[in-house]
């Protein structure tokens, strides 16, 4: 066999076996049952504080209850101020001044018609209680009773309801002459800031500290995927966090909190928070501002709680205070993190999505869909115009490897005449080949370059439609309505034209289901094959033949918009190493390799 089919062998089989290795470690995407949920007990949401210190790690605590409530009922169970906006809808509950109750009105549950919209925070005293709550802590003397916490009934001020430029301004006032006041704005995203104000006539000076937590009651449903981190995401000082929901169970035993805690001080720029698949909640500070990050959970009531716990203020008698922190309630997109990362000068805020190692390749790969995609219109043809933008990159490479084959091509004459001298002496062999190497600038392993080159490159697309939530739902045309998820065709219905749906990629038959862009996939991938003579030695050239069809149906099950950048990548290497190999004197006879590959070998005589 001549040295230039080794080399394609070597890369096919390179390809093949970091696919396998693919596969076993990142399997396809599982799918979501919408009925998997978690069984919680749900909450009062009421705040238990401990004996007040003079610290600013003073214990926050949210304590459970054994009631269970549906959403509906526990929204209807206390007063409530309406928030809307371009893209939430929802209340907030006069109870505890809780943001509670948001939904996502740009994001549906699935691609069908019917489809309700995304679900983000639910009330206390509901299953899946996830909210938002901001207060003052008691310090030195005071009593807690004396300080606003989840269970005190404020009082509308002005902007029922919450929308943006309508602030929402609560009030409450304590037995000793202190009054808190609380101010609520959104803007057009995800973003509301949070204005505490008290004004202190009790005839003394107090001492308290401003806190925001975000509690959530058991452990929520989850992708269970590790390239995607769920969990605790923060940032301290320029020091990214990232804690499952596993690892805050581990963490050490707070006594005096009665609950598994870490705190970290962050002293100028930082912000905490939870990370689902495409949504997150965060307490984010004004730069410059520090204060406690706190991750804990309680198993007393099954409860994950991140807390903003800012310094210790002393009000003088006659005096006031005031401060402001920021809470992220949405869908992880890139443009709104990076606008408020850059407006509000936040650390890593853009990294809260989960970028992996790659995140050198992810990032840039990422945002040059996000601006393709914006000047195109579509994703799909984004994913396509970036595999043009990529083999541009590496045509020059490409185009060194297709030379070096293009003359491995012509050296084939004087190759066999080597062999033929050679005869059985191998040492004979290697060293006359390397001399034909070195005399004619030929290098046989070039041809593997740009294959290795790919294989970060795939790995971190793979990455980026996994976790990015701008692939999500993203249509692409016909059929493909959902890039990040399989092709939904099949071959088993003949595309639609027999009358069943055909097993999905969980059931064992699903990995023959494949698709429209999977078969293409296969078919452009044994194109590339047909540029060259199949392999002389018969077991070779078996294995050369089966291996579009087993990567078709390898990847047949991985996302829509992977599997469109191979399809894409293989048409364009197709195109490059024919028009290379032709500008070389080479004239790969691609219809006569095919139709040989069809015929059957004559039976040896006797």
């Amino acid at each position: 066999m001549d040295d230039q089919n080794k080399n394609l062998i070597l890369a096919t089989a390179l390809s093949f076996l970091v696919i396998l290795v693919w596969f076993v470690l990142f399997p396809p995407e599982p799918p979501v049952d919408p009925a998997q949920t978690t069984t919680i007990a749900a909450e009062d949401g009421s705040i238990a504080l401990p004996p007040a210190d003079n610290s600013a790690a003073g214990s926050l605590t949210v304590p459970g209850a054994e009631v269970q409530s549906s959403r509906e009922v526990a929204l209807a169970s206390v007063e409530r101020i309406e928030v809307e906006t371009p893209r939430l809808v929802g209340s907030i509950s006069l109870r505890g001044g809780r943001i509670d109750d948001l939904l996502l009105k740009d994001y549906m549950t699935s691609i069908e018609a019917d489809a309700e919209i995304e679900t983000l925070l639910t009330p206390a005293g509901a299953q899946d209680a996830y909210y938002a709550l901001h207060g003052w802590g008691p310090a030195g003397n005071l009593p807690a009773d004396q300080v606003p916490g989840a269970s005190t009934d404020w009082t509308v001020v002005s902007g029922a309801p919450l929308s943006p430029g309508a602030p929402l301004v609560l009030e409450w006032a304590n037995t000793m002459g202190m009054t808190f006041s609380k101010s609520i704005t959104v803007d057009e995203d995800y973003l509301f800031t949070i204005t505490q104000e008290v004004r202190n006539a009790s005839g003394a000076p107090v001492r308290m500290f401003p806190y925001g937590i975000i509690a959530r009651k058991g452990e929520p449903p989850q992708r269970n995927f590790f390239i995607l981190h769920e969990g605790v995401v923060s940032s301290s000082d320029g020091n990214l966090g990232e804690e499952s929901y596993d690892a805050l169970r581990d963490l050490d035993f707070d006594q005096i909190e009665r609950a598994h805690v870490e705190k970290t001080e962050v002293t100028e720029n930082g912000w905490v928070g939870f990370t689902d698949h495409y949504w997150m909640t965060s307490l984010l500070a004004g730069a410059g501002q520090s204060f406690t990050s706190v991750i804990k959970y309680t198993p007393g009531n099954d409860t994950y709680q991140t807390d903003m716990r800012l310094p210790v203020v002393e009000i003088a008698d006659g005096a006031s205070t005031q401060s402001t922190t920021y809470f992220y309630a949405g869908a992880k997109e890139w443009a709104v993190l990076r606008e408020y990362q850059d407006s509000l000068n936040i650390d890593q805020f853009v990294d809260s999505i989960d970028w992996g190692w790659f995140y050198f390749l992810t990032k840039p790969i990422f945002q040059a869909l996000h601006y393709l995609n914006l000047w195109i219109g579509n994703m799909g043809w984004a994913i396509i115009g970036l595999t043009v933008i990529i083999k541009t990159l590496l045509l020059p490479l490409a185009y060194k490897s297709y030379v070096s084959m293009s003359k491995m091509k012509k050296l084939q004459p004087e190759m066999e005449k080597i062999k033929e001298r050679a005869g059985d002496d191998r040492m004979k062999l290697q060293q006359e080949m390397m001399t034909l190497y070195k005399t004619e600038k030929v290098n046989p392993a070039s041809g593997c370059l740009p294959i290795l080159l790919q294989i970060p490159i795939f790995f971190s697309l793979y990455k980026v439609i996994f976790v990015t939530i701008e692939l999500r739902h993203a249509p692409f045309f016909g059929w493909i309505r959902d890039l990040s998820a399989p092709d939904p065709s099949s071959f088993l219905n003949l595309f639609g034209l027999l009358p069943f749906t055909p097993p999905g990629p969980e059931s064992l038959l699903g990995i023959f289901s494949i698709g429209v862009f999977p078969i293409l996939m296969g078919v452009t991938m044994w194109m590339q094959q047909k540029l060259n003579p199949a392999p002389t030695d018969k077991t070779q050239a078996m294995i050369f033949a089966w291996m579009p069809w087993i990567f078709m149906f390898m990847l047949g099950t991985f996302a829509s918009g992977l599997v469109v950048y191979w399809c894409a990548n293989n048409i364009l290497t197709f195109s490059q190493q024919y028009l290379i190999m032709r500008s070389q004197g080479v004239k790969p006879d691609v219809f006569g390799n095919i139709l040989s590959s069809f015929k059957r070998e004559k039976p040896a005589e006797d």
